[in-house]
């Protein structure tokens, strides 16, 4: 069973910065996917960015491009989301996601992901 810790989250103003760290107790040099999701209250789970730990390939949802990284670090096993710009309606539970597949990219599908951590707060005031 894959272990995933997720922190970074808060409270903070419109235009500031945060990063989010997940830190997994999987291996990282097999194909796994990790993906950062999101969800507001009363609204469906979201795709936010995804990274693959054997090529570093990521990719992004539409509403945080230009604004949000993905990365990762294999020797520390931790993948990060920094987040810049951030908007008010960025406001959500943010959830590090992993799964096991064979794409290129990191899936934007959450049913392409079997192991979730327990999600961290992040608040954007205006």
């Amino acid at each position: 069973q894959v272990q995933l810790v997720e922190s970074g989250g808060g409270l903070v103003q419109a235009g500031d910065s945060l990063r989010l760290e997940c830190r997994t107790s999987q291996r990282t040099d097999l194909q796994y996917s990790m993906g950062w999701f999101r969800q507001a209250p009363g609204k469906d789970r979201e795709f936010v960015a995804g990274i693959k730990w054997r090529n570093g390939n990521t990719n992004y949802g539409d509403s945080v491009k230009g604004r949000f990284t993905i990365s990762r670090d294999r020797y520390k096993k931790t993948v990060y989301l920094q987040m810049n710009s951030l908007k008010p309606e960025d406001t959500a539970v943010y959830y590090c996601a992993s799964g096991l597949n064979t794409n290129i990219y990191a899936p934007r599908e959450s049913t392409e992901y079997d192991s979730w951590g327990q999600g961290t707060q992040v608040t954007v005031s205006s």
